[in-house]
C-alpha cells in the first residue's frame, strides 16, 4: 500500500473515532440533564393569540357555525394536573391532541414512563372527546383503568400517563 493510502485511512479511522467521543458524550449530557421541554410559542405569540380570541365570535355562535356538534356541557380545556408540566392547558379546538416525547406532539411531556408517541385525544361526531393509547410500553390509564381500545373521556375523569395526568375541564 502507498503511503498516502495509509494516511488517508488514518484520518477516517480517527474522525469515526472522535465522531464515536461526540455522540457518547451527548448520550451521557441527555442521561444527566434529561431531555430540553421548549415550550409552545414566546410571550409575543401568546398575546397575539389573547387578541385574536377577543376579538373571535362567541362561543354560541362559533357552536352554530360548526353545525352544532358540541354539546353544552362539552369540556372546553385540557389541563395538566400532575406531573412536571402542572398547570398547562390547552384549548380544545376541535383537532386531534397527541400526548408524548416527541417534540412534535401537542404535549411535550418530560417524563421517563411515556412513549415518544403515547396517546392521542380527538373528538368523535358527537363531540365527545375519546383518548386512544397509541401501542406505549407503560400504558395509558383513565380512571386508573388501562386503556385497551378508544374511550371516551368524561369532563374531570383523571387521564394518567407515568407521573403525569391530565383532565377535560369546562
Amino acid at each position: 500500500m502507498s503511503e498516502l493510502t495509509l494516511t488517508v485511512m488514518r484520518l477516517g479511522f480517527l474522525a469515526v473515532l472522535w465522531l464515536f467521543v461526540i455522540v457518547a458524550v451527548q448520550v451521557i449530557r441527555s442521561d444527566l440533564f434529561g431531555t430540553r421541554v421548549t415550550q409552545r410559542g414566546s410571550r409575543r405569540e401568546s398575546g397575539r393569540q389573547q387578541q385574536a380570541a377577543r376579538q373571535a365570535a362567541p362561543p354560541q355562535q362559533r357552536q352554530q357555525a360548526a353545525g352544532g356538534r358540541q354539546r353544552r356541557n362539552a369540556p372546553t380545556k385540557l389541563v395538566v394536573t400532575e406531573g412536571t408540566l402542572t398547570g398547562t392547558t390547552v384549548a380544545l379546538q376541535g383537532q386531534t391532541i397527541t400526548l408524548g416525547r416527541a417534540h412534535d406532539s401537542t404535549i411535550v411531556l418530560d417524563d421517563d414512563y411515556a412513549s415518544s408517541r403515547h396517546a392521542r385525544i380527538y373528538p368523535d361526531r358527537d363531540g365527545q372527546w375519546i383518548v386512544e393509547d397509541l401501542g406505549s410500553t407503560n400504558g395509558t390509564y383513565l380512571d386508573r383503568t388501562r386503556l385497551t381500545t378508544p374511550t371516551p373521556i368524561a369532563p374531570g375523569a383523571p387521564l394518567r400517563i407515568g407521573k403525569t395526568v391530565i383532565e377535560l375541564r369546562k
